[in-house]
């Protein structure tokens, strides 16, 4: 092997740990969040916000039907949080999962009963 080839190969064997640590770079979804859902009656926005302490978060959802807390986790990309809700007809959870792309997140929400809805969010500026 050529030296030039050596000094190639050599560089790219010590390149290749810090290019798998910028790929498994830790996202940070803490703060706020601009919610919204497609429902079978229409858009619903909300605010989440997300307080991350390593893979756990904890999560507060505010809507114009007041506040719910809950609590998730973040591994890697891939987001997951559960809200128990209280209203006239009872207790109902909903759990959301979906996937963290920079300052966007999307994925889909599931009921205990009924068809996953779609939902999206972005992070509001600090």
């Amino acid at each position: 092997m050529s030296k030039a080839k050596s000094i190639l190969f050599v560089s790219l064997l010590l390149l290749a740990p810090l290019a798998i640590c910028l790929a498994q770079a830790k996202v940070d979804v803490s703060g706020e969040w601009d919610f919204t859902m497609t429902t079978p009656r229409g858009e619903m926005n909300s605010t989440v916000k997300f307080v991350q302490d390593g893979e756990k978060l904890t999560v507060t959802m505010t809507s114009q039907r007041g506040e719910s807390t809950g609590t998730g986790t973040l591994k890697g990309a891939d987001i997951e949080w559960t809200i128990t809700r209280d209203t006239p007809r009872g207790q109902f959870t909903i759990t959301y999962k979906g996937k963290v792309e920079g300052n966007t997140m999307k994925g889909e929400a599931q009921r205990e009963e009924g068809s996953p809805m779609e939902w999206k969010a972005t992070k509001k500026a600090a």
